[in-house]
């Protein structure tokens, strides 16, 4: 697999920089090669073009948040405390990873609805924990029996989804992180059982 060779994993780091400082239409490929350190012909043994790197890095990244995500909630019997996990992981990713903040709340956006129905395929992997964790709260109790699933899912993502672009557009100038309790908070009561 391509993903497992050396310069995979560089190609996309420095696609995340570049992105980043550029703008995505503005992130040739010459400078993705030149910010990775490669040749323009090596970027092409691994992505067809630079949508394809694009919807690669979203792939890569996300892969790896949804495993840190999973890895720090499995220990966690309560959905609101899986909930908590998720919400603070989401921060505090973004918020080290400045670069990769700007990528995915602005650059991602694109209007290109080829390259939208790509991304929104690799976020179904984190919807799907969001959907766990919401359902595993149902059953135990601690969300409503009635949450509409769908509904509750767009809530949840909409709003951190929400708070850190805005973030992002505030030139990161608070901390992100900081409200993960507070986020957490207004959802859990939001979807608690009303016994």
């Amino acid at each position: 697999m391509k993903q497992n060779k050396p310069k995979y994993k560089q190609i996309i780091d420095a696609a995340v920089v570049v992105i980043a400082e550029n703008g995505y239409h503005q992130a040739q490929v010459s400078k993705i090669a030149k910010q990775a350190g490669v040749a323009d012909g090596t970027i092409y043994l691994y992505f067809k073009n630079k949508e394809d790197i694009l919807v690669s890095l979203f792939k890569e990244k996300m892969g790896l948040f949804i495993e840190k995500i999973e890895g720090e909630t499995s220990g966690k019997t309560k959905a609101a405390d899986k909930l908590y996990v998720l919400i603070e992981k989401h921060f505090s990713l973004l918020s080290e990873d400045h670069h990769l903040a700007i990528v995915t709340q602005l650059e991602l956006r694109q209007s290109n609805k080829d390259l939208r129905l790509r991304i929104n395929d690799v976020l179904k992997g984190y919807l799907n924990v969001v959907d766990s964790i919401i359902q595993i709260g149902k059953e135990t109790g601690e969300f409503r029996e009635d949450l509409d699933l769908r509904l509750a899912r767009q809530m949840i993502f909409g709003t951190i989804d929400e708070i850190v672009t805005t973030w992002v557009m505030n030139e990161e100038k608070y901390d992100l992180t900081a409200l993960a309790g507070k986020v957490h908070h207004m959802i859990v009561r939001g979807f608690g059982s009303s016994q």
